[in-house]
């Protein structure tokens, strides 16, 4: 897999920049709540593709380290003349049932029907979710507090099965 499990201060400098340009307008706004949907919907897509220990969604979640690290060290070198390559503990979400990545999956392809019907702002606004949610999950704090997204994911999975296999309805 190409891409990377450790995020630097770069890489936590390009996610920062991002959640901000995406609150800026909420936070001098009317504060609705409405305001932060497209971005929590790409970050709830990053956080189930994070659970993903490996395929196309495990990638691009470890790509995104990739990119932002990239990024954020070359503006932090060229903002301030520092190095901002320092890594930063790293955790991960651990624990997809092949169940629980049957619902991961649908959470992802909802938020890819719900980009293809946004207008071009929310569009935006969902790529920095997803961007800054694929990046934050790969630090310690982050991946911590969603520790219990894997199991949720399982749990529902494994509902979902039960029901179509019709356990407990005959």
């Amino acid at each position: 897999m190409t891409g990377t499990t450790t995020l630097t201060l770069g890489g936590l400098l390009a996610a920062l920049l991002v959640l901000i340009a995406n609150l800026h307008p909420w936070w001098t706004g009317n504060r609705e709540p409405k305001q932060l949907a497209a971005f929590g919907k790409g970050f709830s897509a990053a956080a189930c593709a994070a659970a993903c220990p490996g395929g196309l969604l495990g990638w691009a979640h470890n790509r995104s380290g990739t990119v932002a690290n990239g990024a954020g060290e070359r503006t932090g070198a060229v903002a301030t003349g520092t190095s901002s390559g320092a890594g930063i503990t790293g955790g991960q979400l651990v624990g997809l049932s092949a169940a629980g990545a049957v619902i991961a999956v649908c959470v992802v392809f909802l938020v890819a029907l719900a980009y293809k019907e946004a207008g071009k702002k929310d569009k935006r606004r969902m790529i920095g979710g997803a961007f800054v949610g694929s990046v934050l999950l790969l630090t310690a704090g982050v991946a911590g507090a969603l520790s219990w997204l894997p199991g949720a994911l399982n749990t529902a999975g494994a509902a979902v099965v039960d029901a179509v296999q019709g356990a407990g309805i005959l």
